[in-house]
């Protein structure tokens, strides 16, 4: 092959991310230099994370150039190398997705064994997303067993995780909110003691009803009226793991929740935000705990994949929606 096709960021969204934010771009396939890889992506990620980084402001991460591909997780096998680590044939870990061929230092690649799993497990339940899921519940929030755990946009990538490793955890309830009939009943699927759809009335409700002897652990992937409710029905020295805040992501005037900050004093409760690159130290003992699992069949996770490097905007537009189960993923 010598045609690339790969994604540019076209401008900067105001609000709502749109199709014409993004180009889809033909270049030439690259040829790697001394100590260099080309990636054939097969599959590539979109992260609600991704959203900030369209803007341009200072934060964690550089924001996206104008003009230039996005970048993001990928997994896909080594069609040429100049590194004498990494060989052809080889299934690599990287950071430059949004496009089908990948050019990259040999280092900046991590190599995993196709046949210990199906390569989008790399990108999910053995990447990124399950070692966020262990790390923010697990060290961050520091869950007992017996607690009660509450988890927002439940159904997604790293929330359907959270409430799974709670309970295999010992947690003794897990309460999931999601956005829709189908995604509630996939969450009790999934072993969550209780699940509402936080569109059938205010988050305040469904969760006093889902856990009215409170909440002791909050993994928090929404922000907005979820940490609202969930500060009101946090016992005391309850602790939140703020992972994301996806209802923030989009606005264009400051939220109006929380508003009871104020309950932080009196409960002695913690917040804390994290990022899970902070947490390497435990991704052997995430990766031995989650490996057992799926081998005995205690843990599930959901994909959505769509086809085609020509529909990851779509596929990020709609992840942005709430149209996912699980990870979202691009077959490429």
């Amino acid at each position: 092959m010598t045609s690339n096709r790969e994604i540019h960021l076209a401008s900067r969204p105001t609000g709502w991310p749109v199709e014409d934010n993004f180009r889809l771009v033909k270049t030439d396939v690259p040829t790697p230099g001394p100590g260099q890889i080309v990636v054939r992506n097969q599959y590539i990620s979109v992260d609600p994370y991704m959203r900030g980084r369209m803007n341009d402001v200072k934060s964690y991460v550089p924001p996206y150039a104008l003009d230039a591909p996005l970048d993001g997780a990928a997994i896909g096998e080594v069609v040429a190398s100049e590194s004498a680590a990494i060989a052809v044939g080889a299934t690599v870990l990287h950071g430059l997705g949004w496009r089908e061929y990948a050019l990259l230092d040999a280092t900046a690649a991590r190599p995993v064994d196709p046949a210990l799993a199906p390569v989008s497990a790399y990108l999910s339940v053995l990447g990124m997303t399950g070692l966020t899921a262990y790390a923010g519940l697990l060290e961050v929030a520091a869950m007992k067993p017996g607690e009660t755990v509450f988890v927002s946009a439940a159904a997604g990538a790293v929330g359907s995780l959270v409430g799974q490793i709670a309970k295999l955890k010992g947690a003794g309830r897990v309460v999931g909110s999601a956005g829709s009939p189908a995604k509630v009943e996939r969450l009790r699927a999934l072993g969550f003691d209780a699940a509402f759809d936080y569109h059938d009335g205010p988050v305040r409700d469904s969760l006093g009803t889902a856990a009215p002897d409170g909440v002791d652990v909050y993994f928090d992937n929404v922000g907005g009226d979820h940490l609202e409710a969930a500060i009101s029905a946090m016992n005391r020295h309850g602790r939140v793991a703020i992972c994301g805040m996806i209802s923030q992501y989009n606005a264009t005037e400051p939220p109006a929740a929380p508003r009871n900050l104020a309950l932080v004093i009196g409960k002695r409760l913690t917040l804390r935000g994290f990022l899970v690159n902070d947490h390497n130290d435990v991704r052997d003992a995430f990766v031995s705990d989650v490996a057992g699992w799926l081998r005995e069949g205690t843990l599930s996770y959901d994909e959505t994949i769509v086809d085609g490097i020509e529909n990851a905007p779509a596929a990020f537009l709609g992840l942005l929606r709430g149209d996912n189960l699980g990870k979202m993923l691009v077959r490429v």
